[in-house]
């Protein structure tokens, strides 16, 4: 098992073009990877319920069975537990899956009832960067979610964190941010595909400073998948939450809430602002 330790971000239209540009990568090569991945679980939804994630993912002529836990943390950052094996195929190695820790107790009936749910292609371009002691990855992906006959558009950056803190990735972000349109994003693929799969979004409940970013992060997810205005009407409702009557400490969620009405949202101006107030808001919560 590992354990994964990434900031998602969700990146705008020309958020990939701006992403190759920026002097952090320019001129580097990225390593290039077509992705097939297949997701698995009970046809009334079992692992999604118990937040894992279940697949097959073809790449490079071999086949890899990965099991993710839910993930903590919010504002884009997350971390999960991860067991990824290769497999002969063509089907799941269920022996396998059994013997891992988080399906103790879930029992061979479920194991014999897990069947394929939706499935994710993209194109990965991935950086190697060493940001002082801190070895990052960088994987921007492209490509599309499928669940029946619905499909949405996968335009994400993930920063994985291969040595050092996680204070690095806060550091690359923010840098990127500057002149790439992105934001964080709480929502896995796994969670996406679940959520076109049945029609449905669920948003976390609010409370505490980091429960209500979570919130509105995912509800910018929704939005972001379903097009539909009420999803940014409850992102914004859940960043006002975190203004104080007086405006403070936590005044940049008005500016947030404002900046969504803006024709070009995501900006770099939104994105930066976002990271900033998500890295002095570190959650602890259970991400999708």
């Amino acid at each position: 098992m590992s354990h994964e330790i990434e900031l998602k971000l969700a990146l705008g239209p020309q958020g990939p073009e701006a992403l190759r540009r920026h002097p952090r990568l320019a001129g580097l090569a990225p390593r290039l990877a077509t992705l097939g991945n297949t997701y698995f679980d009970t046809p009334e939804g079992a692992l999604a319920t118990a937040r894992m994630a279940l697949r097959l993912r073809r790449a490079d002529g071999r086949l890899l069975q990965t099991l993710k836990t839910r993930g903590q943390g919010g504002g884009g950052l997350s971390r999960r537990g991860e067991w990824e094996w290769e497999v002969p195929g063509p089907g799941l190695d269920l022996a396998g899956l059994a013997a891992l820790p988080p399906m103790a107790g879930h029992g061979d009936a479920l194991l014999a009832r897990l069947v394929p749910r939706f499935a994710t292609d993209f194109r990965r371009e991935t950086w190697r960067l060493e940001l002082g002691e801190a070895r990052i990855e960088l994987a921007l992906d492209l490509g599309e979610i499928r669940a029946a006959d619905r499909t949405v558009a996968i335009r994400e950056l993930e920063l994985e964190l291969e040595a050092g803190e996680p204070e690095a990735l806060w550091d690359l972000a923010e840098a990127l941010a500057e002149s790439v349109p992105l934001r964080p994003a709480d929502t896995s693929k796994a969670a996406r595909g679940g959520a076109l799969l049945d029609g449905t979004w669920t948003l976390p409940e609010g409370g505490s400073a980091d429960a209500w970013l979570h919130r509105a992060v995912v509800a910018l997810d929704a939005l972001a998948d379903t097009g539909e205005p009420r999803w940014r009407e409850l992102a914004r409702d859940a960043l006002l939450h975190l203004v104080d009557p007086a405006g403070s400490p936590h005044a940049a969620a008005r500016e947030l809430a404002q900046g969504l009405d803006d024709p070009a949202w995501p900006t770099p101006a939104f994105g930066l602002a976002a990271l900033r107030l998500a890295r002095r808001l570190p959650g602890d919560g259970q991400l999708s």
